[in-house]
């Protein structure tokens, strides 16, 4: 490699899509946002309800029940801009860490997530009433929780 000055090194990293930060090459960190390559999605590295602070994800996590997500993400695409939506079953059980410790995220990709069930968008297979969570604490997923259950949130938009 020619002797470049590092920022112009780091530039190159970010380029060919390599990872500074996080051990999985399927992710590139941008401040709040980490960039899921695998998925072509983004991911906010926060729950609703806190804030990234630089390194961190600081402040309470707030539970939503599903008629006050639509209000949730109106405010995210106001504030962050784009299109914010839930994630998919099979888009949120992808950040399951089988080998972490609860909660079974990667906690320097996904800081201070709690080890509790979050909502995605999909409705339940087995009663059309209730739709689909995946339990940080286990990392298994659920079918079993009603609209008006208040759940940790994450939120993802398409790239």
């Amino acid at each position: 490699m020619p002797n470049l000055p590092f920022k112009a090194f780091y530039f190159i990293l970010i380029l060919t899509g390599s990872n500074l930060y996080a051990d999985d090459s399927r992710f590139i960190l941008k401040e709040h946002i980490v960039v899921d390559l695998e998925r072509q999605i983004e991911w906010l590295r926060c729950s609703v309800g806190q804030r990234w602070d630089g390194v961190k994800c600081a402040g309470e996590i707030i539970n939503l029940s599903l008629d006050v997500v639509p209000k949730a993400l109106d405010i995210a695409g106001e504030q962050l801009g784009g299109k914010w939506r839930l994630p998919s079953k099979a888009e949120l059980k992808s950040i399951v860490c089988k080998e972490c410790s609860s909660p079974k995220i990667d906690k320097e990709i996904f800081p201070n997530t709690d080890n509790a069930p979050y909502w995605t968008g999909d409705r339940s297979v087995f009663n059309k009433k209730f739709y689909v969570s995946v339990n940080f604490h286990t990392g298994f997923t659920f079918n079993r929780f009603s609209p008006i259950k208040e759940l940790a949130v994450r939120l993802v938009r398409d790239r």
